[in-house]
C-alpha cells in the first residue's frame, strides 16, 4: 500500500533527483554579511478582549467586519434574524422582501433559513467605533456599536442654521467657518449682547427663522436663535440660546434674554440647549422668551408696518 502525504512534495534523502552537484569551476559564494540581514518581521498576533466569562472577544478590523456581515442589498450592517439561502448567501431580513425572497447572488429562493453561526460569530467581536478616527477610543460588542454610535460625543455636528436644510457636518471648528464664511454670520466675542429684530408687516403669518449671531464667551462657542411662527392661530416670536457642543457642557452655563418698551419688560432665564437638539424641539417645547404679536407690537412702539424689537442677554457659567 502506498501513503500519500496531502499538500506537502516528499522528498527523500536518498534521491539524486534533488541534488543538484556543485560545479568545481564555480567561484566561491561570497561570504554572508551578518549586519546586511534585517531581522524577520515578527506577526503580531490578533488582539483579544478578556470576558469576564473566561472567553476571547476577537477585535477584527472594520473592513472584514464590514465585508462578512453587510447586507448585500442595503449595505448595512445585518442583525439577527439574518436570512440565508441554501447556497449560504446571507442578508438582512428587512431587505427579504425587496428582493422578492430570492437570493441577490444566485437568485435561488431564500425560505425561512437563518445564519445561525453568523449570528453567533457576531456577539464574540469588539469593534472600534465608527467614529475612532475623531477621538472615540471604545471598543463596543458588535450588537451595541450602533446603538453607541448614534448617542456618541465625537460624532459630527450637523450645521444648526435653521434658516435652510444644510448638510454640513463637522467639528466645532469646522463648524464656526462653515457658518461664518456659508452663511455669513458675525462672531460677537463677550458674555453680553444686544440686538434689534426688524420683520416687516409683523401681522403676516408667514414662518422665518434664523441665527441671529454667534457668541464666544468662557471660551465656548453660543448662537442666538430667533424665530417667527405661528402658535394655534396666532403669530408669536421666540428667542433662545444654543450651545455649540453636548448638552452635559451646555448645562454647565446660564443665560438671560430681556425684551421691553414703554416701561415695560419681559425676561427669560434658561439653561442653553445643546445644538445636538433641533431648533424645531426646542421651539415646540416653548423652552426660551416667547412674545405673542400683540405683545411684540406694543414693544416695538405700535407701528403695525414694521416690528423693530430690541432683544438684550447674558451668559454666565454655574459656580
Amino acid at each position: 500500500m502506498t501513503n500519500f502525504k496531502l499538500g506537502k512534495k516528499q522528498t527523500f534523502a536518498s534521491s539524486s533527483c534533488d541534488v543538484q552537484p556543485t560545479s568545481m569551476m564555480e567561484p566561491p559564494s561570497s561570504p554572508m554579511n551578518l549586519n546586511s540581514v534585517k531581522p524577520k518581521e515578527q506577526v503580531q498576533p490578533q488582539s483579544a478582549v478578556n470576558l469576564p466569562h473566561g472567553k476571547s472577544s476577537f477585535i477584527l478590523p472594520n473592513s472584514d467586519i464590514d465585508e462578512l456581515l453587510e447586507c448585500p442589498v442595503c449595505k448595512n450592517a445585518m442583525f439577527p434574524p439574518i436570512q440565508q439561502c441554501p447556497s449560504g448567501h446571507t442578508l438582512c431580513f428587512s431587505c427579504k422582501n425587496k428582493v422578492n425572497n430570492k437570493c441577490p447572488i444566485c437568485r435561488k429562493e431564500i425560505g425561512h433559513i437563518r445564519c445561525l453561526a453568523l449570528e453567533k460569530l457576531a456577539t464574540s467581536l469588539h469593534l472600534c467605533c465608527s467614529y475612532h478616527c475623531l477621538g472615540c477610543k471604545e471598543m463596543l460588542p458588535y450588537y451595541s456599536k450602533l446603538q453607541h454610535e448614534t448617542q456618541c460625543i465625537y460624532r459630527p455636528y450637523t450645521c444648526p442654521h435653521p434658516g435652510s436644510d444644510c448638510p454640513f457636518t463637522g467639528d466645532i471648528r469646522e463648524l464656526l467657518s462653515h457658518l461664518r464664511q456659508c452663511h455669513k454670520l458675525d462672531l460677537q466675542v463677550g458674555s453680553t449682547f444686544h440686538h434689534r429684530y426688524v420683520k416687516q408687516d409683523p401681522r403676516s403669518v408667514d414662518n422665518c427663522s434664523w441665527t441671529l449671531t454667534l457668541f464666544n464667551c468662557f471660551d465656548r462657542y453660543f448662537c442666538l436663535h430667533f424665530e417667527a411662527f405661528v402658535l394655534g392661530c396666532e403669530p408669536v416670536y421666540m428667542a433662545f440660546i444654543r450651545f455649540l457642543g453636548e448638552e452635559s457642557e451646555a448645562r454647565k452655563f446660564n443665560y438671560c434674554l430681556e425684551v421691553g418698551g414703554h416701561g415695560r419688560k419681559m425676561k427669560w432665564q434658561g439653561v442653553p440647549r445643546s445644538i445636538r437638539t433641533h431648533h424645531r424641539v426646542v421651539r415646540d417645547s416653548h423652552d426660551g422668551l416667547l412674545l405673542h404679536r400683540n405683545l411684540a407690537i406694543y414693544f416695538s412702539g405700535g407701528d403695525q408696518k414694521v416690528l423693530k424689537l430690541r432683544v438684550s442677554g447674558r451668559i454666565w457659567k454655574e459656580t
